[in-house]
């Protein structure tokens, strides 16, 4: 049938137009944007603040780009870790597993185990849930282990 081709050759077939369409229309190559949601949004909130916080006291990214993701002492207690510099002389910091326990509704308390090298640091965090259902951090802590 003519009517189904595109270009006039009759070897070609038109794209189907509707909700079964993989491309936007015109688009001839088989890449297919990436799917689902970022991996942070996947793991959960606890995981996404646990890269920034290691960001923050290992040097990579400044205390105050945490500024609106922490509620009461957390901001201090952060800018103190951060001042003491625990992950800042060693090696590229990694996380090497992040947990939690959600205590009640609106509540996370989270952990995070961190390598440097041979070397691991403990890194505790309490999130909370805003009424705007944003999460923020209240409350960070981190222990290291004497050599």
């Amino acid at each position: 049938m003519r009517g189904t081709t595109i270009g006039g050759e009759g070897s070609r077939r038109r794209p189907p137009s509707g909700p079964g369409r993989t491309r936007p229309a015109g688009r001839r190559d088989g890449s297919r944007p990436a799917g689902g949601p970022p991996r942070a949004l996947r793991l959960g909130p606890h995981h996404w603040f646990a890269e920034r916080l290691l960001a923050v006291v290992s040097g990579c990214r400044p205390v105050h780009s945490l500024l609106g993701h922490t509620v009461g002492p957390a901001y201090q207690q952060l800018v103190g870790l951060a001042d003491e510099g625990p992950l800042r002389d060693r090696l590229r910091p990694v996380i090497r597993q992040c947990g939690r326990f959600t205590p009640g509704p609106g509540v996370i308390e989270a952990f995070a185990r961190i390598a440097t090298g041979d070397r691991v640091t403990a890194m505790a965090f309490r999130l909370e849930q805003g009424q705007d259902l944003r999460w923020r951090c209240a409350a960070i802590e981190m222990h290291s282990p004497r050599p």
